[in-house]
């Protein structure tokens, strides 16, 4: 299963950019672009300070994308 991310959509519609949106999280631009990219899974710290940067349910975050066979 891979873990697959709706934060660029939910970043973009609240108009949020990434350099505000690293600034406010305290990490790098180059972080909130791979984790957008499904390059980088946010560790959980990262993932619940997003759940509630964002103040969405972490379903609306985050969902596993389960591979052929599973």
């Amino acid at each position: 299963m891979k873990v697959i991310n709706h934060i660029r959509e939910i970043r973009q519609k609240k108009g949020i950019t990434q350099v505000k949106m690293a600034e406010d999280l305290q990490i790098t631009r180059q972080t909130v672009n791979a984790i957008e990219k499904n390059k980088y899974n946010p560790s959980l710290e990262l993932a619940l300070k997003l759940i509630q940067y964002f103040d969405v349910p972490i379903e609306e975050l985050f969902y596993l994308e389960k591979s052929e066979g599973e």
